[in-house]
């Protein structure tokens, strides 16, 4: 009961509705084991010639049938209700902690897996709390409540009938501890195949466009055989110990038969009590034989809830709330000094070493390498998207630590290289970053980021609902309306990771131009792989292996004949000149 125990917050704020399906839950069991008393008054009353009995068992019978219905409405609804109360608080917790976990949880997770634990997890979890929460409840009150009629009918048949529960108990706990693991695999494997259906989903272009959709198919039916095959086992499981179960409880019924016959024959107990008697062994048979049932569900539940436990336990790097509220207006200065970072402890190569520059408020910073040089990571640092491994980073004069999340990123305008749009309006998707931004001020965003025309051309203009990840537009008006978005949000530090990658070049030069209006004022950082978007730099840092190998303007870089910058500069140029003359 652990997983239980440790997700009990979500659950007891609403203990009032499982009170109240509690207490009908009593009304419902007290009416069940009312019938068979009532069928032993009726059975005996006849058999001795008197009838005069049966108007008022009718009438009892009427009045049990509608109080078990009404309280059975009441034990559903406000169970339905914990349940449903309980998963709705759980599910908001559980988003809004995937919203602060580091980038480096994300590393390693998978989205399909994350789908599933906030869906089929949750899903699995609640009912529990809606059905099989009450069924295992009402199994007791069912089985106390008849073990109390059947004393008071005879004490020795009920011992004697009762002697095969120990041994259905024993069966039971058996097959919760051998189906238990079972259902966590089960659950992980249902995670692997909706990941494998969330990937191909996203990628359907690639799949297509490399024609492996026979491949596809057949890595999606591995993922799908080894969710049969886990059911499968389950199944055997199951076929293994339930037919064990129902024998053990048979065998009650074959004692009550043998020995509550000879009981009746020899008038020690009525026909109508060894009536009664065999409809109350049956609540207690019953109900024991579905226990595996609610074990099954029990076990569920609980392989559900240790999976949405390791989301809520999974590390938040920074603790938010020893931060103030109020908003901070940066000025842009941004320091490292002596900075490392490791992304992986089991990767040997760092990602930066020893790199230390400083940049003034207003000044723009190109910062150009080969792939994997560090260009990107020294972005990551700035955004917190990851931390430090060592050395120290400031912004304005402070340890970038002391600022909240929320401070320091609603101050940073950043475009990514990899752009995404949500499945929303085109205007919703500028002002992301500021959602109390006007209709003008979203169209001057467009239209520094010359992205106004095309949006003014499309049917619906501005409201022009999006598909999944922008789906409809290409490359170039994307990444525009991205570059949008990051300029409504008026930051002190504009960061531009390739962000013009995905336009053409007079599309490139009429960013540029916008931009150097933008720029003013702002601490900007252009992560670009043409010299011509990072040439007029008040600073270009060149970097190689995570460590800064050259730094300067466009012009001192080019005068280092064997640099790096140099060297790229000349492949460049050579392929436009090329590019030109094939012209």
């Amino acid at each position: 009961m652990d997983t239980f125990k440790r997700l009990k917050e979500f659950y007891l704020p609403f203990k009032k509705y499982f009170f109240w399906s509690l207490i009908s839950l009593l009304g419902v069991t007290g009416m069940t084991v009312v019938y068979p008393i009532i069928l032993q008054q009726a059975i005996d009353s006849v058999s001795l010639g008197d009838y005069s009995i049966i108007p008022s068992l009718v009438i009892a019978l009427i009045i049990a049938t509608l109080i078990k219905s009404v309280t059975a409405f009441i034990n559903q609804y406000y169970g339905d209700l914990f349940g449903i109360s309980s998963v709705y608080q759980l599910r908001k917790v559980l988003y809004k902690k995937l919203q602060f976990l580091p980038f480096k949880y994300y590393d390693n997770a998978k989205t399909g897996d994350l789908m599933s634990r906030l869906t089929a997890d949750v899903e699995g979890f609640r009912f529990f709390l809606s059905f099989g929460f009450a069924q295992l409840v009402n199994f007791v009150l069912l089985v106390t409540f008849s073990f109390g009629v059947m004393f008071f009918y005879s004490v020795p048949l009920t011992l004697l009938t009762m002697a095969t529960l120990p041994f259905l108990v024993v069966a039971v706990y058996m097959f919760d501890k051998r189906v238990h693991p079972r259902f966590r695999l089960i659950r992980k494997s249902l995670a692997n195949l909706n990941t494998k259906v969330q990937e191909n989903v996203s990628g359907v272009q690639t799949v297509k466009a490399l024609s492996q959709e026979e491949e596809e198919s057949k890595r999606f039916d591995l993922k799908n055989e080894d969710y049969r095959s886990k059911h499968i086992d389950i199944a055997h499981v199951w076929g293994k110990y339930f037919p064990f179960m129902e024998i053990i409880g048979n065998m009650s019924s074959v004692i009550l038969i043998g020995f509550g016959g000879y009981l009746t024959i020899t008038g020690s107990m009525t026909p109508g009590e060894f009536v009664a008697f065999f409809s109350l062994i049956g609540f207690i048979v019953g109900p024991i034989m579905q226990l595996g049932f609610i074990m099954n569900t029990f076990s569920q539940s609980k392989a559900s809830g240790e999976r949405l436990l390791e989301i809520l336990d999974a590390e938040e790097r920074v603790d938010e709330n020893r931060f103030d509220k109020n908003k901070v207006r940066l000025i842009g200065e941004v320091e490292f000094e002596n900075v490392d970072l490791l992304y992986d402890k089991e990767q040997k190569a760092q990602a930066l070493k020893d790199v230390s520059f400083n940049v003034h408020k207003g000044e723009t910073i190109g910062l150009v390498g080969a792939t994997g040089s560090g260009k990107s990571s020294i972005i990551q640092l700035i955004t917190r998207f990851y931390q430090k491994s060592a050395g120290e980073i400031r912004i304005d004069g402070k340890p970038i630590e002391d600022y909240s999340m929320k401070q320091l990123r609603s101050n940073i305008g950043i475009v990514l290289q990899e752009t995404f749009l949500f499945s929303s309006t085109i205007k919703d998707n500028i002002a992301y970053g500021n959602s109390e931004a006007t209709m003008d001020e979203i169209i001057a965003a467009a239209k520094r980021a010359d992205a106004h025309e095309f949006i003014s051309e499309l049917p619906e203009g501005y409201e022009t609902v999006l598909g999944e990840r922008g789906l409809g537009l290409s490359g170039g008006q994307k990444q525009r309306i991205a570059i949008a978005r990051a300029i409504i949000m008026d930051p002190a530090i504009l960061i531009m990771d390739d962000a013009t990658s995905a336009v053409d070049m007079q599309t490139e030069v009429k960013i540029q131009k916008a931009f150097r209006e933008v720029m003013k004022g702002r601490t900007t950082f252009i992560i670009a792989h043409r010299i011509s978007s990072v040439k007029h730099a008040d600073q270009i840092i060149v970097l190689d292996k995570g460590q800064i190998v050259e730094r300067g303007t466009h012009e001192e870089l080019l005068e280092n004949n064997g640099g790096i910058y140099r060297r790229i500069y000349d492949i460049q140029n050579q392929d436009q000149q090329y590019v030109l003359q094939q012209a």
